[in-house]
């Protein structure tokens, strides 16, 4: 329910122009503008912003606020507001003290629209490409004020007086960046040419695709290497050879924490000389990541290479994501004993084949990571009741899991009530993710799907399904857990991410 305060702050917010409201009020009246979708007042607020910070996340409060209300309006007149304001400085260096005092644009952490049920919401790409923009922009406006500056002070005395000009100091924008090919050059430049002008971009995270191994060290080279947290560098193909351009630089970043690398087309499977170098080339660089604790290697086929891999890193990791990596025994067995089973936190095996030899590793990997595993993520991984049963006894020993997820595996409506029932017990138990029951599907032949060539569903026996649903609904009321959901739909529950584990 909405507080006194903020009714109000909505009912100012509905009117234009603002009436002269004390600084203290800004914060909840900018909350009210921007939840109820009107940017022509978060302009207004952001040109006499009493604060030397804005951060959205902290003014508008929770995520799904952020997620479920049409922003992209509102994100684009908080940007122009900012870039006005600053080419006001620039024009009028002298204004008086009830100008904008606004110093940091807080705005990571915004949803991405493709998330989010906001028709009208601003994706991640499309924000990187406004505030770049806007850098350039004001970059711009900064240099043709200086180059008619020097042309109405010539001389040595005019240079003088143009050097000792206050100057403005600008904002420094925090954000999370995603680039590709289409919006590369923007944002080069924007790095580039604004580094020193009066609209800084700082990256926190930054998530490049289908780039270029040369196009991904340019763009690194420019970001400010304080500020950035995470690197993902998915779908770029660069192989072996592209990463061993590209993680060097990545030595740069104090604070990386996170290197997502999947579809990077790695495939050691079939060793090789120049494999076998390629390989211990990335060990010895992301050894020099001494701050690293997630590491997402998806879809890199490392069969028995992952002790070489890791082996060089300076102290474990927390989140590990080796989904569709091929891995062996052997793999997971190194894994089992090697420093960072028992600092695990999330683990993502999706993709792996756990109803043959792989299955015993990973019941002891799993013993290893009970007291610390949080998430884990078994998808597509061919197990039957007959397997989950196997690592039922070690699944309720990780007694701080949050996250289970099944999804793609064959199991019964009997072993999934039974799983059910005996992971009731896990406090922190939040979401349970499965595929339909197999005893739900009809005993017919897939069948393709209208307007596929190639995708095929299995058909579904929906009274079946429904009384399986009930039944798993009905034992969820019995218990009491009204806090945990679970469901057979793998998509939008907002999977957690490292930072917020």
């Amino acid at each position: 329910m909405d507080s006194l305060l903020f009714l109000c702050a909505r009912r100012i917010v509905a009117h234009r122009p603002l009436p002269a409201l004390p600084g203290e009020l800004y914060p909840i009246l900018f909350q009210a503008a921007f939840l109820d979708g009107r940017p022509l007042v978060l302009r207004d607020l952001v040109a006499a912003w009493p604060f030397p910070v804005l951060n959205f996340q902290r003014l508008v409060g929770r995520r799904e606020l952020l997620r479920d209300h049409p922003c992209k309006l509102c994100v684009q007149a908080v940007i122009l507001a900012v870039v006005a304001q600053l080419r006001r400085d620039l024009e009028e260096p002298g204004r008086d003290s009830r100008r904008c005092r606004l110093r940091v644009l807080d705005m990571t952490g915004l949803p991405d629209a493709a998330s989010g049920r906001a028709p009208d919401g601003m994706s991640v790409w499309s924000g990187t490409v406004a505030l770049a923009k806007a850098c350039v922009e004001v970059s711009k406006h900064q240099r043709e004020f200086q180059r008619r500056g020097s042309k109405r002070h010539k001389g040595r005395s005019g240079a003088a007086t143009a050097a000792a000009a206050p100057q403005a100091p600008g904002v420094d924008v925090h954000a999370d960046l995603f680039v590709n090919g289409t919006s590369y050059g923007i944002l080069r430049d924007a790095l580039q040419t604004g580094a020193a002008g009066p609209l800084r971009l700082k990256c926190r995270e930054f998530q490049a695709e289908e780039l270029s191994a040369s196009g991904i060290v340019t763009l690194l080279e420019s970001l400010d290497p304080s500020c950035v947290r995470r690197v993902d560098l998915r779908f770029n193909n660069l192989g072996l050879a592209g990463l061993s351009v590209i993680l060097p630089h990545l030595s740069r970043f104090p604070e990386l924490r996170s290197l997502k690398l999947q579809y990077s087309n790695v495939d050691v499977r079939r060793p090789t000389p120049e494999s076998a170098i390629g390989i211990r080339c990335l060990a010895g660089q992301l050894g020099m990541l001494p701050s690293l604790r997630e590491l997402n290697l998806g879809s890199s086929r490392l069969s028995g290479n992952l002790r070489q891999i890791l082996c060089d890193l300076q102290a474990p990791l927390e989140s590990l994501e080796l989904a569709f990596c091929s891995l062996l025994p052997a793999d997971l067995a190194f894994l089992s004993q090697s420093f960072h089973a028992a600092a695990l936190k999330r683990l993502d095996l999706s993709g792996h084949d756990f109803s043959q030899s792989l299955l015993e590793p990973l019941r002891l990997l799993l013993e290893e990571t009970s007291a610390s595993l949080l998430h884990l993520d078994l998808m597509e991984c061919r197990m039957a009741d007959s397997h989950l049963d196997a690592l039922l006894p070690t699944l309720r020993r990780c007694s701080r899991l949050r996250f289970l997820g099944l999804y793609g595996n064959s199991l019964s409506t009997a072993a999934l009530k039974d799983l059910l029932q005996k992971t009731l017990e896990l406090p922190d138990l939040r979401l349970v993710v499965y595929r339909f029951p197999v005893d739900c599907y009809k005993p017919e032949p897939p069948r393709r799907i209208p307007g596929s060539r190639r995708i095929y569903e299995e058909p579904m026996d929906g009274e079946r399904l429904a009384a399986a649903s009930a039944e798993i609904s009905r034992l969820l009321a019995n218990s009491g857990r009204t806090d945990l959901v679970w469901t057979y739909n793998p998509y939008g529950h907002g999977a957690l991410d490292y930072f917020s584990l």
